[in-house]
């Protein structure tokens, strides 16, 4: 910082040009955000700026800022919700919210969004995307270090498609990941947008909750009880017998039901749902996002791991009034890598953190070997038809 403050006002004006001349075109409002990082560092250093101009003071931002590409690693693991807003949807077409993670420098993971159109025939769009993406704010920065929810908004000039969820607390520090978002329906009818994702400190992992009522604002909060420590977790989208359920792999290989009187607390060690049964998933199981319901059962994708850790995608069917009951499971994968599909980030991975229902269709995105994204689709009918 002395080095830019000890330069002529010239020297400033040329270099701060040429900062502008890089990256003004690369990044969302260059100048304010050059601004507000000298505003951090002032307020961290505390220094007399009063001879300093605007160019200067944004020079000096400048060089405590530098690029970081969220999704320059991988991209994978997307799941989907019907989105907040429905007007003007017609026809059985469904607006829809798709989280993904994304890894970037460092094998840093963070939460980024998609919007778009499904319709009932298994087509879909996605809403045009520019290149300028904005971070989630938080709210009290000084809850990072803290072990308590914190909350982050969007910026009110940034759309969702543009908006990535960075690390924000030192559990988080590591990344988040593998997000499963389900539209969860309070008693009272209200709606809620909540997601279970797994927060990696570097050396310890634990479940979290992200809750959003629209989208704009969002609370990330960890998950206290035994059950936290784990991964995979995924809720179910209404309370059952008055209370919360989840199924999470609870010993690295199995699924487990959990049930709680409190979203925020699993200290329910759970009841054992299902193991691996079939050669694509001998080494382990896990869910692949939250249940869905339908007339014959809650509808649960699995995903199973098999020889030279190949990945595959199969579903179980559990009774709506006893979850814990398992009604059907698919003998043969739903979906699996196949060669054009088996190259990437991390090869020989199909997996989804939920798909969304669509009038009597499935719509399914899913990670393909960490470096891209696909999308499946299905009639509920031939898929339960697959399951015995």
């Amino acid at each position: 910082m002395h080095d830019v403050a000890a330069l002529s006002e010239d020297v400033v004006g040329i270099e701060h040009d040429k900062v502008l001349k890089d990256f003004a075109q690369r990044h969302w409002q260059t100048e304010l955000l050059f601004t507000e990082r000298y505003d951090e560092v002032k307020a961290n250093l505390g220094f007399d700026d009063s001879t300093y101009s605007n160019a200067r003071k944004q020079l000096i931002g400048a060089y405590f800022c530098h690029e970081y590409t969220y999704a320059a690693a991988a991209l994978m693991n997307p799941s989907i919700v019907p989105h907040p807003d429905q007007s003007g949807m017609s026809k059985g077409a469904v607006r829809f919210v798709m989280s993904l993670r994304a890894v970037g420098e460092g094998h840093i993971s963070s939460i980024a969004f998609r919007e778009g159109i499904a319709h009932k025939d298994g087509t879909f769009q996605l809403w045009p995307q520019d290149h300028f993406a904005t971070a989630a704010v938080i709210d009290d920065a000084s809850l990072t270090d803290a072990d308590a929810a914190v909350t982050v908004h969007r910026h009110a000039e940034s759309n969702l498609s543009n908006t990535v969820i960075f690390p924000i607390t030192e559990q988080q520090r590591g990344g988040l990941e593998d997000l499963r978002l389900v539209q969860y329906d309070h008693v009272d009818g209200s709606p809620e947008w909540i997601g279970t994702y797994t927060a990696y400190s570097g050396s310890s992992i634990r479940s979290e909750l992200l809750r959003t009522r629209d989208f704009r604002s969002f609370q990330l909060e960890p998950i206290q009880g035994a059950a936290g420590r784990n991964k995979g977790m995924a809720l179910f989208p209404e309370k059952i017998d008055g209370r919360y359920v989840m199924i999470g792999r609870q010993d690295g290989k199995n699924l487990f039901l959990l049930r709680s009187d409190s979203l925020e607390c699993w200290d329910d060690e759970g009841v054992f749902l299902m193991g691996p049964k079939f050669p694509w998933e001998f080494i382990q199981i896990g869910n692949c996002g939250s249940p869905i319901k339908t007339e014959a059962g809650w509808l649960v994708l699995t995903h199973g791991v098999g020889a030279m850790r190949k990945y595959a995608l199969g579903a179980a069917l559990l009774d709506l009034k006893d979850p814990s009951k398992v009604l059907a499971r698919s003998r043969e994968p739903l979906l699996t890598a196949e060669d054009a599909d088996r190259s990437g980030y991390v090869p020989n991975v199909i997996y989804t953190c939920g798909a969304m229902k669509v009038g009597d269709a499935l719509l399914i995105p899913y990670g393909i070997s960490d470096s891209a994204v696909g999308f499946a689709s299905t009639s509920l009918k031939d898929l339960l038809a697959m399951m015995d």
